[in-house]
């Protein structure tokens, strides 16, 4: 990658005007179309698929200038320069340094861009990444730019041993998770400002009246199944370690519906006083509906009686056939009880996934925003390329389940307690990223996610 000279416009009512920017890393027009024809290459440990995943956060970040890339908008999410930086911290520390020849690009980002590993030692805390104004969004360029040539010049000479290649894989799949994490964070930060300014321009063709389908059931006869990575006897593809080991699990007949709740059903758990009924919520959800003022979806306007929702592509009229996004675990939940069912486990949805998982038909870029039930090129039962999928099922280790040691142990098995598994992928998830087994997981309180809901029914 080098750099370019960009031509930065903007907008100024119904005018646009051109101005000329300094040496930038990266093209920062206020907004952009992300392309979608990008070709899909997996996040293999080989220079091109180093070079695709890496490039990917580059696309992704480049519709966002130096002012949106250091604006932290809340405790929970990061500024996009941050996830640039510690992306390519994760290679320079974790693999980089592991060569005697690596010096490294500058020994005080290793502070700065640190996430949570204990094991390297301390770091910026997590609430205040935002006050990181320094090194700018020209240096962080130019940081991934120094560590992309070291890790492409030691791939192409064969540095790495197989251990070290492993961990490379790792990486690839941690910035895939970055990138996402990248455009829920973006979403959030733009969503604070009151012009409501789009990330990207343009979206998806709005689905015709009825495009919609009535939902229907996936039968399951219950029984013992076999879950989890290996499950089905293959171990070589990637995953992460909390996905293993493969072990039993007995459900109990049941059934999934065949689609994710839309934005339609939502409307009427609205309508009928979703937000207003104690008995519909736990206490901790009836706690958080009153204390924040929760009416509707996060993202979601009321105005002059429409329906409105702030997206990557702006604000547009709410769609009632598309599923419903961005709504925590208590109000999924809450939702469930009020059409007198429930959500699944993580196991029945993974038994069922495993019967009907079709993941959808993309480039090498994420679609941005979701889609109906039954759209050309997706999943027809919406199990991955949506959002992801609220369970009932806490976040905890499988049988058998052990962490790595040293640093890549703190990877996941840390995090489990006090959160929620879910399921699927969303429309935001980088293409190759999803698979049957992955567990994603987050508090149960937690909106800015792309999250969503699918219901479960006892037989």
């Amino acid at each position: 990658m080098v750099a370019v000279v960009a031509s930065r416009k903007t907008l100024r009512g119904n005018h646009v005007t051109t101005t000329r920017t300094h040496q930038q890393d990266v093209r920062v027009p206020t907004r952009t179309r992300v392309p979608g024809s990008a070709p899909r290459v997996p996040p293999t440990a080989d220079v091109r698929g180093y070079e695709a995943t890496r490039g990917l956060t580059d696309t992704l970040s480049a519709p966002l200038g130096p002012e949106d890339q250091v604006v932290q908008s809340m405790t929970d999410a990061s500024p996009t320069k941050w996830h640039r930086a510690h992306t390519t911290w994760f290679f320079e520390e974790f693999v980089l340094s592991e060569l005697d020849s690596y010096e490294p690009h500058d020994p005080d980002f290793g502070f700065l861009f640190n996430s949570y590993y204990e094991a390297v030692g301390p770091r910026q805390p997590r609430p205040d990444r935002g006050m990181i104004t320094r090194p700018d969004v020209h240096e962080v360029g130019n940081y991934r730019r120094a560590v992309d040539a070291a890790m492409v010049a030691a791939l192409e000479e064969g540095r790495f041993d197989s251990d070290l290649l492993a961990r490379i894989e790792l990486g690839l799949h941690h910035e895939q998770q970055h990138q996402e994490l990248l455009l829920m964070d973006a979403l959030h930060m733009l969503s604070q400002n009151p012009l409501h300014p789009a990330y990207c321009d343009g979206r998806p063709d709005a689905p015709g009246p009825g495009t919609g389908r009535p939902v229907g059931l996936l039968e399951h006869e219950g029984g013992l199944v076999v879950l989890g990575h290996g499950a089905d006897g293959a171990t070589s593809e990637f995953a992460y370690d909390n996905e293993g080991p493969a072990h039993r699990q007995w459900l109990e007949p049941f059934a999934l519906e065949d689609r994710l709740v839309t934005c339609g059903e939502w409307m009427e758990f609205i309508s009928d006083g979703g937000y207003q009924r104690a008995e519909l919520w736990l206490s901790n959800g009836w706690a958080l509906v009153n204390g924040n003022g929760w009416k509707a979806p996060l993202y979601w306007h009321l105005s002059d009686g429409t329906w409105l929702r702030f997206g990557l592509h702006g604000l547009h009229p709410v769609e009632p056939d598309e599923p419903v996004t961005h709504v925590s675990y208590h109000e999924a939940d809450a939702f469930a009880r009020w059409r007198g069912a429930r959500l699944p486990t993580e196991f029945e949805w993974e038994a069922v996934a495993r019967r009907h998982w079709q993941p959808p038909e993309r480039g090498g870029h994420p679609n941005l925003s979701a889609s109906v039930a039954g759209a050309a090129g997706a999943d027809p039962n919406q199990f991955t390329g949506e959002g992801w999928q609220w369970t009932s099922s806490a976040y905890l280790p499988y049988p058998g389940f052990s962490p790595a040691a040293g640093a890549m142990g703190e990877y996941n098995g840390k995090f489990m307690v006090d959160q929620h598994v879910l399921r699927g992928s969303s429309a935001m998830t980088p293409p190759g990223h999803e698979r049957v087994t992955y567990r994603n997981f987050f508090p149960p309180a937690a909106r800015w996610a792309a999250t969503a809901v699918r219901i479960a029914h006892d037989r």
